[in-house]
């Protein structure tokens, strides 16, 4: 089980694509572990697209 849900990430993604905020400051508002995990999720998202989430 992922630690964190696809509604999550999605939302987290959803306000960075739309340019609201950086990965620094997105990683630090939902309490994710680290910008670099913010990073690998918009990577992975950005190749493969919402189904790399289910």
């Amino acid at each position: 089980m992922a630690k964190y849900s696809f509604e999550f990430r999605l939302k987290i993604l959803q306000e960075y694509l739309e340019g609201k905020a950086g990965t620094s400051y997105l990683s630090k508002k939902y309490g994710v572990k680290s910008k670099k995990q913010v990073q690998v999720w918009f990577n992975a998202y950005h190749k493969f697209g919402e189904e790399v989430f289910v």
